[in-house]
């Protein structure tokens, strides 16, 4: 069997392992399991509305997605990525309402500051590591809730007057397209899924084709031996920290910027960061397998909205069966390992 063959027909199992699983559950329970994938199918892609709420959807675990995976090539484990995100989301939405300015002014500046405020977000537990081997997993997950009450902190007291979400940002910042829109019955569909496919590229052609990319893997493999070969080990983990972060709060201004635009306080994390780490293991940390998974994840979150409402299958039971499906497609290497088993047997013999 060809390692290119293998690729594709893990994450097929992976797939049909859950849905099977998912069937059983929804039968045992007396549920019409033909039913309820047919509505989440159609909730996913029976409509151009459901077209564009899935890409919508997709935007920001692309890029949370590739947050995770750039940190992952690395060697780093960055849990912060939802911490990160709600700054980016932050600081877009602030730059939208504090300046008054031309759009081809405007939205490139609400951008930036997404991707500077999640970048030096990221940089704390960057230089943490470098300097004083401070583990990532730890400052990043405590950083996600220094992030959350920051955040919400500065909506009410600073952006508001006690209020608990801000006013709407002006045209001139926003990434809404009303043609997008009218192509998808008036979706949320904004253009931020162009910035999301040209981050693909970026990270794919930074890691694949330039030395600074070599020298990133080259630390992500052995930091030793990149030391030996005259590498800053400290500066390429401190500037993987920042690019992931960067990518991270470039995620929160696609909602802040283009689905919702405004932001809203949180009683709790948003999830978008947390799914980014699943959306980077299943895509393999790679440029291609993130754009895949994650839409994987955004067609699954969007459909699973309809089964409720035409299989009359309750959200928890939903929730399950969701969960279900991506569990197995996420432990994948469980399957590659027993194929990659079943193959070696028959070579041998």
């Amino acid at each position: 069997m060809s390692k290119r063959f293998r690729n594709i027909l893990i994450p097929v199992i992976a797939l049909l392992l859950g849905i099977i699983v998912g069937t059983i559950i929804m039968v045992a329970t007396g549920y019409n399991a033909a039913a309820a994938f047919s509505a989440l199918i159609a909730g996913s892609f029976g409509s151009p509305y459901y077209i564009g709420e899935v890409i919508r959807q997709v935007t920001p675990y692309i890029l949370a997605g590739l947050a995770v995976a750039f940190a992952f090539r690395v060697g780093l484990f960055n849990i912060g990525v939802e911490g990160q995100f709600m700054v980016g989301w932050l600081a877009s939405v602030w730059v939208g309402l504090a300046f008054h300015l031309p759009k081809f002014i405007h939205l490139p500046l609400a951008i930036l500051a997404s991707i500077v405020a999640g970048a030096l977000w990221a940089f704390i537990p960057g230089l943490l590591k470098a300097r004083f081997r401070v583990h990532e997993v730890i400052v990043t997950i405590m950083m996600n809730y220094i992030a959350l009450n920051v955040v919400n902190y500065i909506i009410q007291n600073v952006l508001t007057n006690g209020k608990e979400r801000t006013a709407n940002i002006p045209d001139s910042a926003s990434l809404a397209s009303p043609w997008l829109q009218s192509l998808t019955q008036y979706s949320r569909l904004h253009w931020g899924i162009v910035i999301a496919i040209i981050c693909c590229f970026i990270m794919w052609f930074l890691l694949e084709k330039t030395t600074r990319g070599y020298e990133l893997r080259a630390v992500g493999y052995n930091q030793d031996a990149a030391h030996y070969a005259g590498m800053s080990v400290n500066k390429n983990i401190i500037l993987s920290m920042v690019i992931s972060g960067a990518f991270a709060g470039l995620a929160g201004a696609m909602e802040g910027l283009g689905t919702f635009g405004y932001i809203a306080m949180k009683s709790s994390f948003t999830g978008v960061g947390f799914n980014g780490i699943a959306v980077a293991l299943l895509g393999g940390n790679s440029a291609l397998g993130v754009f895949f998974a994650a839409l994987l994840f955004g067609s699954l979150e969007v459909g699973a909205l309809n089964m409720p409402l035409q299989a009359g299958v309750p959200n928890e039971l939903v929730d399950i069966i969701i969960a279900l499906i991506v569990f197995f497609v996420a432990s994948s290497y469980i399957i590659r390992w027993f194929i990659e088993r079943i193959s070696s047997k028959k070579e041998a013999k």
